[in-house]
Formats: structure tokens, sequence, C-alpha cells
């Protein structure tokens, strides 16, 4: 079964009973873990829990498909649900799970699959989302507006709230990956102490130089054509298991960004004035470089850099190259103009 977006959140939260088996996959792998740790807890709270909780990976039930139904036809020793939890999981498992959803053994157990981006011809994907008893989630990478409204909810679990500006901040700066969000937010909690306030200052004291800049390390290297931390930064975020399409979706927002500074020096505005209007705020560490950035990219060279991004999103998702491929190529061709 294929769940209609507005219908995710109530699933998470309170699964239907019937379904026994849930794929998630999509582009941010952060979201996929987080959504696969939340739904899990709703079938056993502690996801360490070696009689209550099993984990597999996709390529042990490819070479052994019959595990995968003993699995989850077993019974857990300290009563309760079972949840199978099946990670890294490729079109290679689609014969293993034909075969259980064809045959569900009897209990209540529930297994999670978690994959990367499967395309639309995917045929695991294919499958959960026409089977009965199972439900396909995608999880693509989050708006600002989105991740905002995660951060709100999380900060309000820790007894905090944030100022209006604090959050676009913190939405702004860590859009690109649910768990690096969250863990950050388990840092701000620690970092604000007694206070339950959050203010602009205090996101970016504890936030700003951390998370998002390692997702925007390579943006920020193509934008200054630094070629030798483009390549290093890139080749670190891949070996992570960073998916190109958040890189690709966060040098769109720098360089829409930059598009906002050309406009208002092309107005008459200085670039530093310009930068300094930026909203959400520039964090303050960063406004040099991105001065600096600005003076090398005028409006039309900007438009262009925004062009070849969105074509490489589309290109990943459309072409059989690999994506990765893709998206240095594309953030290398950027950092030759900012060379020009």
């Amino acid at each position: 079964m294929k769940l209609q977006a507005r219908a995710i959140d109530g699933f998470l939260r309170n699964p239907d009973p019937k379904i026994r088996a849930v794929l998630l996959y999509g582009p941010d792998t952060g979201l996929v873990r987080d959504r696969a740790m939340g739904l899990g807890r709703t079938v056993a709270a502690d996801l360490s829990d070696p009689f209550r909780v099993t984990e597999m990976l996709g390529r042990a039930v490819a070479d052994d498909p019959a595990r995968l139904a003993d699995e989850a036809a077993a019974l857990s020793f300290t009563g309760g649900r079972r949840l199978i939890r099946v990670r890294e999981a490729e079109d290679n498992v689609t014969l293993a799970f034909t075969a259980f959803l064809g045959n569900l053994p009897p209990g209540d157990s529930l297994v999670l699959v978690e994959a990367g981006d499967l395309g639309n011809r995917s045929k695991l994907r294919t499958l959960f989302e026409g089977a009965d008893g199972a439900v396909a989630i995608p999880c693509y990478v989050e708006e600002e507006a989105a991740l905002g409204r995660v951060i709100a909810d999380i900060l309000h679990g820790h007894g905090l709230t944030a100022d209006p500006d604090a959050l676009t901040f913190l939405a702004g700066n860590l859009v690109g990956d649910r768990m690096v969000a969250r863990g950050e937010m388990e840092k701000l909690a620690l970092y604000m102490g007694t206070e339950t306030r959050v203010r602009l200052e205090d996101a970016q004291a504890c936030v700003g130089d951390s998370a998002a800049l390692s997702l925007d390390e390579p943006i920020w290297a193509a934008a200054e054509g630094d070629f030798a931390t483009l390549d290093r930064s890139l080749a670190r975020l891949f070996a992570e298991g960073m998916s190109p399409v958040p890189i690709l979706r966060a040098a769109q927002r720098h360089f829409q960004r930059l598009q906002l500074v050309a406009g208002q020096v092309a107005a008459g505005k200085s670039a530093d004035a310009a930068v300094e209007a930026l909203r959400p705020p520039v964090f303050f560490k960063m406004k040099p470089r991105l001065t600096g950035q600005a003076r090398r990219w005028p409006a039309p060279l900007v438009r262009q850099a925004l062009e070849r991004l969105v074509e490489a999103e589309a290109d990943c998702k459309r072409t059989n190259m690999p994506d990765q491929t893709l998206c240095a190529r594309v953030l290398f061709q950027l950092a030759s103009l900012a060379r020009r």
C-alpha cells in the first residue's frame, strides 16, 4: 500500500496492526533512520532488546529468504510483539519479500525495512506499494517549514521554546538530514541548561558552526572555486552515506541566497549590507565568506549555476548515470565558474 503524504505522520504515530511490513526509503537517510526508530518503538520501547528486536542486513535476507519468515514467526521469550529490522535493503530482497508477503506467518510481528533512494522502477518499492499487508513510505528531503515544525516539537519535548528567528535559523541550517537535526537539538537542549527560551544567539552559538557546515562545506568550496576542499569534503559526505540529492538541494538554497544578494547589489547595495539583510541571518563567522562569494557571483552567473543544479537533480532521478557522479560533476563545474 502506498500512503498519501498527509497520512504518513498519523501512521507513524499509530500504525495499523494489520500491516506486517513497512518499507522506508528515500534520499534523506537521516529521515529514514529517524522514522524507523520512531516506528520501531511503537512495537518495542527498547530497540536494543535482543528478545524482541532482530536486525538483519538486506544481503542476508537475499541469501537466506526463509530466515525472514522464521524470525517473523518466532515468539519473544519475554512476551510482547517482535520487531524485525532489515537495513541496507535493495531490490535484491524483492524475491524474499514476495514470498513473505504472499504467505504471511502467524503472529503480530512487524518487519521494518530501511532502504535508500528507490526509483519509480524499483521492484521492491512496487511490491510494497501494491501489497495489502505492507506499506511503502517515502522519505524525501524536508522543506524548511516542515523541518521547523519538527524542530519545534523536539524542543518542546525538552521543555524549550524557540523565538521565531531562532527557529528559522535552525530550520534553514539543518535541513537535509533529519537525524543530524535531532542530534543538534539534543546538543542545544544540553547547552540551554535551565533556560527554557531559545534565542537566535543561542541557536547560532550552539548549532551554527557544526552540523550544517558539514553538509555545506563542499557547497561553499564550490562557490569559492576551492577544488581541494570540494573534493575532500564531498568524498567524506559520500563515505558517510549522504545521498547526492540533499547536497544538490542545499546547493540550490545556497545559490538562491546568493541570487538575493546579487539582486540587492545590482540595485545599489553593498555586498556587506546585502548579506546582513538576509533572513534567516547568516552565521556571523560565515558572513565574510558569503560576502566574498557575492563579489564572485553576479546575477547572470548565479542564474546559470541554479539552472545547472536543478538539471543535475533532475538527471539523478531520470537517468541511469550514478547520482554521485552527477552531483560531483556539477559542483566542480560551479567551482570552475567561480575561478573564471
